[in-house]
């Protein structure tokens, strides 16, 4: 089934582009330029995905970002801003959104974070599907919903190659425990890897999301 992608920019020229990046992929655009719009459209449509511009009339995007996570917890939201501050991006991230895309946007971008959410999605809905059957709530592997989130939040958040040890300090885990996520990230091709090479031993490994 086709993935549908609710778009929310009271910016005509915006909506139109992503229509004509998401029939290239073969997706449905599902287009609002407000707000109260959009949560209608998502009770209507179910989308896979949303993308949610920062300025818009009447209810702001973060206010938006955090109506939508009320009506549901695991949908990925990916904010379009123009704001290049970290500052807001932070305040996106706590209200509840998945990842943060600066405008103009550029569709090899945009098109490839869309792919990692929906991947990451169908990982949280393959959990809860074998906790609805009584089976482990972690996933294949031993790949747990709540850590896989903590490591992807402190990814989006410095959006750059992060170093196994960078992400372990930060987010709190064992070296071996994002070791073997960060294993698990490459094989479902939700990230990047850069490799480091030293005069010495092996080369370090840097992971980023695509």
């Amino acid at each position: 089934m086709n993935k549908k992608i609710l778009v929310v920019d009271d910016d005509k020229e915006i909506l139109f582009g992503m229509s004509a990046i998401c029939e290239y992929q073969d997706w449905i655009p599902i287009k609002s330029s407000n707000v109260k719009d959009a949560i209608e459209k998502y009770k209507e449509e179910i989308p896979d995905i949303i993308l949610m511009d920062y300025h818009l009339p009447a209810i702001s995007g973060i206010e938006g970002v955090k109506r939508l996570r009320k009506l549901d917890k695991d949908i990925p939201i990916i904010v379009l801003t123009v704001e290049e501050n970290q500052k807001i991006a932070d305040r996106f991230m706590e209200v509840g959104a998945s990842d943060f895309a600066l405008k103009p946007i550029k569709a090899p971008d945009i098109i490839s974070r869309i792919n990692v959410h929906i991947k990451l999605k169908k990982t949280i809905e393959d959990s809860n599907k074998e906790d609805s059957n009584n089976q482990a709530i972690e996933y294949t592997k031993g790949i747990a919903e709540g850590t896989l989130k903590k490591i992807i939040r402190y990814m989006n958040k410095n959006n750059t190659y992060c170093s196994i040890n960078s992400i372990a300090e930060e987010a709190g885990l064992a070296y071996q425990t994002v070791h073997r996520y960060l294993q698990h990230m490459e094989n479902q091709e939700i990230v990047n890897v850069s490799y480091k090479y030293g005069n010495v031993g092996r080369p370090q490994k840097k992971y980023k999301l695509k």
